[in-house]
């Protein structure tokens, strides 16, 4: 099977070289999307000089945010799998194998990499981070009527064929309880597997802010409530 790796970029110019080599690096039969959005410190350059048979780069010509990123790279996307992989090196692109392997087995339509529910590394971060996403989780939970550890975790794999049944609205980080309500209305089979996390902070380059915390709430009560 084809697996598709769909990576949003925005300003990694110190990442995303070696992020590359790691997803070129796993031996699987697989195509890379890169969308750089917008980005404005040289990362746009970097990816130009990265094209080769198995990868392409699309380019938003001004700064969209994740979920629009991601919205361009599944429209390009033509594996039998999709996984997403953050431009950072906060996830390990070593662990596809493990993350695509529900679905390889025949018993996963999508798969959640958790953070939380792993024997894998992880490395010890912020405390309200941790515990935003765990009430994130648990009021997604709630609504959709799943029992995920960890819905906002970047590493998110699925089967070409849900995500041709779903379309994104959200531009910024409301795409992850977005998704999340959609594939639980689908009546889709979902699994979790642990993966390692090797979490950066914002003055190495970290984004997502409170405000996207904010906006998350906004997102769950309006995909489960008002759809």
């Amino acid at each position: 099977m084809k697996l598709s790796v769909v990576i949003p970029v925005y300003n990694e110019k110190a990442t995303i070289g070696e992020l590359y080599l790691s997803v070129r690096a796993v031996d699987l039969d697989k195509e890379i999307i890169l969308v750089d959005d917008g980005s404005t410190d040289g990362t746009r350059e970097i990816l130009c000089g990265l094209k080769d048979d198995g990868t392409r780069v699309v380019l938003h010509e001004r700064n969209m945010g994740k979920g629009a990123a991601l919205r361009t790279g599944f429209g390009h996307a033509t594996g039998d799998i999709v996984v997403i992989q953050d431009a950072d090196l906060e996830y390990d692109p070593r662990q596809y194998r493990k993350l695509i392997g529900p679905i390889l087995d025949g018993k996963a339509d999508v798969v959640y990499g958790s953070r939380f529910v792993t024997g894998d590394y992880r490395r010890v971060l912020f405390f309200w981070h941790y515990l935003g996403n765990r009430l994130l989780t648990f009021l997604s939970n709630m609504l959709t009527n799943l029992n995920l550890s960890d819905m906002e975790t970047c590493y998110k794999a699925f089967r070409r064929e849900v995500l041709e049944r779903i379309t994104i609205e959200e531009d910024r980080f409301g795409f992850e309880p977005e998704i999340t309500a959609k594939i639980a209305r689908l009546g889709v089979r979902i699994y979790e597997v642990g993966i390692s996390y090797a979490g950066r902070t914002y003055r190495e380059g970290k984004k997502i802010g409170w405000r996207d915390g904010l906006s998350a709430v906004r997102c769950i009560l309006k995909y489960n409530l008002f759809r």
